[in-house]
This record gives structure tokens, sequence and C-alpha cells, in this order.
């Protein structure tokens, strides 16, 4: 695709801490301070609107290859780029799993003809996501922005030091899951905690989490191999990522929307409300909150996880476990964090766009002279209702369903390229 000529008007523009009204020229996928003589711009009025750095998110599911009744790299770039995305990495519970070279050729083939968006896969830790055997690292290192077998965690302490030792070698992240297997019981479906004893269901503690990150954390500490947990859920987590950064271990971690607006008492038994960690206690949000606006923890992902209606149509028992989570991670957070002044949103575009791009070597978008022009606008002050109908992505399932937010994505591009627009709605 060859990207266009644009000129954006009257946008506030948040640019290193500052927010300042200009006009932003696009040309040839850059910003431009002086446009070319044959400059010859699709004119965007965006007063009113607050354009951001585009956003990262180090935690998706396109579901592509293998399961695209669910999800594909084209509706999962869309939802990304109606989200203000512009890099996501994929994770690789695929079919078939990218667990070398041969087996990851099918996404990469999928995302050079499908994607908008940049989409940075992962390769998976062991041989199928099956635990037994290390995947091909030195094959699939070149390719991949980590490894991850999300969705299962490592059991095998040994197998899990020998991947730290391969991942450091080649200078990739280990990107984990933390779930011990054995203290999952079975049919376990939401936190244990009041909330599913009112509910008459199983629950799964909290420590099915923490101490496979407390049992990492001391490999890591053996390895010095870099190492990212993924979607933290409980109080103990964060306060084991604390430490191991104040004891300098090589360590990062992200958290999603639902775990910072959400606690169990908010479930109902509906399939949307269902997700791997599932939602925990009050307190566990707000050690978690505590732990993303302090920055010890670094990135917000949505673990996007998309379903078919019929998947999701079970109950909490019943349904597979995921919710989406692109198109409303920004109008949430912002809405939860920084129009309630609990957040700057300085730090929220930190988490958002700056540090999610260190784990695969990314920089966001600063709005100087030769920058990639990966940027979105979003509209503040014009409250909406979050309605799933309209949603880009094949899922429809997010616990965020009838919410009132008051910021919406209106524009978004990828190295220039126009990847998402929509009609304005009011301004501030």
């Amino acid at each position: 695709m060859v990207s266009a000529d644009y000129l954006l008007t009257g946008a506030r523009v948040f640019s290193e801490g500052r927010i300042k009204t200009a006009d932003i020229a696009v040309s040839g996928g850059r910003i431009v301070k002086a446009p070319p003589p044959a400059f010859s711009p699709q004119v965007f009025d965006l007063s009113g609107t607050l354009v951001l750095p585009a956003f990262a998110d180090v935690h998706v599911h396109f579901r592509e290859p293998g399961f695209e009744r669910k999800e594909t790299i084209a509706s999962g770039c869309a939802a990304a780029a109606a989200g203000g995305y512009a890099d996501v990495c994929t994770m690789p519970n695929l079919d078939p799993v990218p667990d070398s070279p041969e087996t990851l050729r099918p996404q990469l083939d999928a995302i050079d003809l499908s994607a908008t968006v940049r989409v940075h896969p992962f390769g998976a830790i062991t041989r199928g996501q099956r635990g037994g055997e290390l995947a091909d690292f030195a094959g699939l290192a070149p390719f991949v922005a980590g490894f991850s077998d999300d969705g299962h965690g490592v059991q095998d302490a040994g197998l899990m030091r020998e991947a730290m030792e391969a991942a450091r070698e080649r200078g990739r992240p280990i990107v984990a899951h933390c779930e011990v297997n054995s203290l999952v019981p079975a049919g376990g479906c939401v936190h244990d905690g009041p909330r599913a004893q009112t509910l008459g269901l199983v629950g799964i503690p909290s420590a099915s989490e923490w101490r496979m990150l407390e049992r990492d954390l001391e490999l890591v500490r053996e390895t010095r191999c870099r190492y990212h947990a993924c979607h933290l859920s409980t109080r103990e987590s964060v306060a084991l990522i604390r430490a191991a950064k104040r004891d300098g271990l090589p360590v990062t971690c992200e958290t999603a929307p639902h775990y910072l607006a959400l606690s169990d008492a908010d479930i109902v038994d509906e399939g949307r409300f269902k997700m791997n960690p599932p939602v925990r206690e009050e307190a566990d949000r707000k050690a978690l909150l505590e732990g993303f606006i302090d920055g010890t923890v670094d990135c917000l992902a949505t673990d996007h996880a998309p379903h078919t209606a019929a998947e999701k149509s079970r109950g909490l028992r019943g349904s597979a476990f995921g919710i989406v989570g692109l198109e409303t991670a920004f109008p949430v957070v912002y809405t939860r964090l920084v129009e309630t002044g609990d957040m700057a949103l300085e730090d929220l575009v930190d988490r958002l766009a700056v540090r999610p791009r260190r784990l695969f070597g990314g920089t966001a978008c600063s709005f100087r002279d030769g920058d990639a022009a990966d940027l979105v606008a979003v509209e503040t002050g014009a409250p909406f209702v979050v309605d799933p109908s309209g949603f880009l992505s094949k899922g429809r399932a997010t616990p965020f369903a009838g919410w009132t937010v008051s910021a919406r994505v209106v524009l978004s591009m990828c190295d220039g390229l126009l990847t998402y627009s929509a009609p304005r709605q009011g301004r501030r």
C-alpha cells in the first residue's frame, strides 16, 4: 500500500509531555514540517480532538491461522486500528502452533497479505505449546518478538530455565502466562472469592498465578533473561514484580483494562465476564491500579481474545475463556483514570504507546520532523455508550457493553496510512 498526503488541522497534539494546537502534515508515511512542493493532501479537520502517538498492544489473539471463525488478521487489524493501535503482538495459540520457522510461515504469509497495522508474532516456548520440549528458538528468533506459551503455564521449572537461557542467548524475552495447573480446580471459571460462593461456581485461587510468577522470578535471577509477565491479576503479583524491579531484575509486566476497572463483585453469570485469569477482589484491583499508576506495571495490554457468539453464550460455566478489548481499552481507561484525575495523560500514553514498544524494540511517534506517522486522534468530552454490535472485531464479548465512556477514537494512522476514521460526535 502507498501512503497518501494528509493535512490534519487544528488538533491538540500531545508531544513530549505537552499539549499544543498544531497542524500535522504527513507525506511519504512521515510527519513533515516542510511539505514537499508536490504536496497534495487530503485534509482532516481535527479541531477539538487530542492527537496522541498510536498505541501498541503486546498481547492479542488474532486466531489466524487455524481459528478464522473467531478472528482473522484482517478483522483483528481493523479492530486494532479502531482502538488507536499501530502495533500489536500476536500470541501463538494457533493451528499450526508457531514453534518452528515452517509452522510460523502460514502466519507470516497471512500478515503479509492482510495486515493494516504492524503485527509482531510471538513464537511458542514449547513444541505445540504442550510443555514437553523447547520450540526451535534459533530458527524462530529472527522472525518473532519473543517467546510465549500464552494460555499455558510452563509447569516444568527445568524446562523454563532452559527456555530462559535460550531466549537470552538470542536477545528475545520470555513472555509468560503464569498459571500453576495443579492449583486450578476442575471447572474453575471465576475468582475464588465471595462472589464465586454466591453464584455457586468453582473458583480459581490467586496463588495459581503468583506462585508461578514467584518461581519464574527466581529463574530470572539465575539466568538474567528478559522476562515479561502477562495479564497480572493479583496483588501478590504486583508486590513480586515491584520487589524484582527493586532488585534490578530485567522484568516487565502488563495488566488489562478489565483488571483495573472491575472486581469480582461486578461479574454476572454471562460469558462476557469469563476470562483467564479472572477478575479478582477489590483489594487486587486497587493494588493493580496503584502499580499501573506508579509504573510498576509497565503496559496496558488488552489480551484481546475473540470467540464466536456460540462459544460465549453458555454462561460462566460453559463459555470459552476470553473477551475482546482492542476497541474499548482507551475509552475505558481514559474515562476511569484520566478524566477522574487519578492518572496523568502523559503516564497513560507511556503505558499505552511508549513502554509496550520497548518489548520489541520500537519507538513511539514524538511528532518530530521525519517521524513515522503513527498516530491516533481521540475525541474527549463526548460521552457514548459501548455497543459491541458496532465492533470491527469478529468478537463481541466485552464486560463493558452498555458502559458510558467519555473518549472515542476518530482517526488512526500507521506509517502514514489512514487505517481508521469515524464521524465526529461532538467537541469539547
